[in-house]
């Protein structure tokens, strides 16, 4: 089992990013994925409003599947088309595992209630089950929906900051977990756990729509 208890860092967030990105929905496509992003959004705004540590405990249990379920169907790909899979499977997994990092952090601060716990149970059997199909007939809206869903992640990590800024929410200490995994500072806040967790959301947002850009360019069928 792996231990991530190192003294080296287990993932460094990319710090060089542009945070206010959007790309405008133009095919179909993107309107149907975006559209749905914004549904989830809405649903999200109303059950948590500006509780953002248990939005996070409920939303990176469901951002994790994605990777996971693109790491496999493009693994299954590679085999039955005997291609080179251009390094999507270990993208995709690895951005699977850094969703479920997120989470993992924010159990440590924030105790997830037993209605929360319910809701997870509930959203990610039905996400997977909606995202396997998603990405079994159309991989490009697939990764548009994680495109435009870590759009609304980076929003809301933002109104996080701002919220911790104003003394809304309190800026408890980082967990252990969170500093050995970025390799932050020993007095780390969570005020910096979550600047480099918005970091990575702005990784997972390029990466998915770059995929489609190549998916666009008939470079991944």
């Amino acid at each position: 089992m792996k231990n991530i208890s190192t003294s080296t860092p287990s993932h460094k967030a990319n710090m060089n990013i542009k945070l206010n990105v959007h790309i405008k929905p133009k095919t179909l496509s993107d309107k149907i994925a975006y559209s749905f992003v914004k549904t989830l959004r809405f649903i999200a705004d109303l059950f948590f409003s500006k509780r953002y540590g248990h939005r996070a405990i409920v939303l990176e249990t469901i951002a994790a599947v994605p990777g996971m379920i693109g790491g496999l169907w493009q693994h299954l790909h590679s085999l039955r088309k005997m291609k080179d899979d251009q390094g999507w499977i270990k993208t995709l997994l690895d951005e699977a595992e850094n969703e479920r990092m997120h989470l993992m952090t924010f159990i440590e601060i924030y105790k997830p209630l037993f209605i929360e716990r319910l809701i997870i149970m509930v959203a990610q059997a039905l996400f997977f089950i909606f995202y396997f199909f998603l990405y079994l007939f159309s991989s490009r809206t697939a990764h548009r929906v994680v495109g435009y869903f870590e759009e609304e992640a980076i929003i809301s990590y933002t109104q996080y900051l701002e919220e911790i800024d104003k003394g809304n929410h309190k800026n408890v200490p980082a967990p252990k977990i969170a500093i050995e995994y970025w390799g932050l500072e020993k007095n780390a806040t969570l005020r910096d756990v979550i600047i480099v967790i918005r970091a990575d959301e702005v990784n997972h947002r390029d990466v998915n729509h770059k995929f489609v850009e190549d998916i666009d360019k008939n470079k991944k069928i």
